[in-house]
């Protein structure tokens, strides 16, 4: 039974950092305690330092208590700078990225190992191009009524169509921000650039958070070490988690279990691109580690991550009888929501995505809450997690994980 666990969170690329993910948690925490009537609390959110903030968290029962500590990777001052580069700047790195998926097959394989993704990540490129085609179409209009209405000279009409290009393309900003244009098209480039090897803005969280596994695992104050990466974040945890075994080659052979835990990730999308030496080698090595505990969580319901797709072989990378991770959880979100719910949003992209970090409104095998702040080892809830539901009553005791069928 695990009473402390530490949880080090690696979001996506989502500029609302610790502040918004504190409130998503702390809503899902109060429908986690009524769904499986657990008592416990949830301590304020505190910003630590310009790289992490943390939460605690309590759970428990009339027979057990869990005590988490949750910190957070702080990376929103950094994605929040790079989607306000000017926008010239931005639309150029991302015309320029687009164009290279295009040409040089990147798009087709990311195609090819996930479509719905694929379709979603060309979907967004193309929101680019038609906000830049837009604009460019109003001022070239613009310029030929100037000419042929107003009896101006030419020179005048290519200003004033200028002028009105720019003025539309900044007036469509907003929609290009609610729409997810500018968040999808900021980030891509920045990745590209970081699993190429070259220079880039993810070098210094990478850093700092293989750091601070090492420590936290070297501190021994938990029973387990859960480092989550959500989406774009479960693109950074290979790389986090092959970093630490450099700074501490015996991490997980010494003191608290280490999971890394990936669900709803995007990994596939760049892992399986044989420019990207920097990711496929970190998930290569812990492909190989039996110190490390990796879970991979997929849904069929979340179009953007790649379900049915093996994190490792799927990406072209053969470790043969060295291989040790990951294990794939198939997660129902049918059996985690109930039939209004499910209907109200299995056709919302990004609501159905973040399903991974929401609370639940039947008990079910995941549900996140539990995994952070529940008495269950990750790895029994991903391995027998259907026998465990049933092992906690209507009292919030709890009864045991059940002994392993032979």
């Amino acid at each position: 039974m695990i009473r402390r666990r530490h949880v080090i969170y690696v979001e996506g690329y989502d500029p609302q950092g610790a502040e918004g993910y504190y409130d998503l948690f702390q809503r899902s925490f109060v429908r986690f305690q009524k769904l499986w009537r657990f008592g416990g609390a949830l301590g304020p959110l505190q910003i630590d330092s310009e790289d992490f903030a943390h939460w605690d968290v309590a759970a428990e029962g009339p027979n057990w208590r869990t005590e988490t500590r949750y910190e957070f990777l702080r990376q929103e001052q950094m994605i929040r700078a790079n989607m306000a580069e000017p926008l010239p700047k931005l639309v150029f790195r991302a015309l320029r990225w687009t164009a290279c998926f295009m040409v040089d097959g990147s798009n087709y394989r990311i195609i090819r190992a996930g479509w719905r993704y694929g379709v979603s990540l060309v979907h967004f490129q193309m929101m680019m191009v038609l906000w830049v085609g837009l604009a460019a179409l109003g001022g070239a209009l613009a310029g030929w009524a100037i000419v042929r209405y107003l009896g101006r000279i030419e020179s005048v009409g290519v200003m004033g169509g200028l002028i009105a290009a720019a003025l539309l393309f900044f007036a469509m900003k907003p929609l290009a921000h609610r729409w997810f244009v500018i968040q999808i098209n900021s980030h891509w480039p920045h990745l590209v650039e970081y699993v190429r090897g070259e220079k880039s803005c993810f070098e210094h969280p990478v850093e700092v958070c293989a750091q601070r596994l090492v420590e936290a695992a070297r501190a021994n104050a938990a029973d387990e070490i859960v480092i989550v990466g959500h989406s774009g974040g479960g693109i950074l945890l290979p790389v986090i988690v092959a970093r630490a075994l450099e700074l501490d080659s015996d991490l997980g052979r010494h003191g608290p279990r280490i999971v890394m835990f990936t669900t709803g990730s995007i990994m596939p999308s760049v892992g399986v691109q044989p420019w990207a030496t920097v990711l496929r080698r970190a998930i290569e090595r812990v492909a190989i580690e039996p110190s490390i505990v990796w879970i991979d969580a997929q849904s069929r319901k979340d179009v953007l991550n790649f379900w049915g797709l093996d994190p490792v072989a799927g990406l072209g990378i053969d470790v043969g009888e060295r291989r040790r991770n990951p294990l794939v959880w198939d997660v129902r979100f049918r059996d985690m929501l109930s039939e209004e719910r499910y209907s109200r949003v299995r056709l919302n992209l990004f609501v159905m995505h973040y399903q991974f970090l929401m609370a639940n409104d039947k008990s079910a095998p995941y549900d996140y809450c539990m995994l952070a702040a529940g008495p269950v080892a990750v790895e029994d809830w991903a391995c027998r997690g259907a026998d465990i539901v049933p092992a906690f009553a209507a009292d919030g005791s709890f009864a045991g994980v059940p002994a392993a069928s032979s």
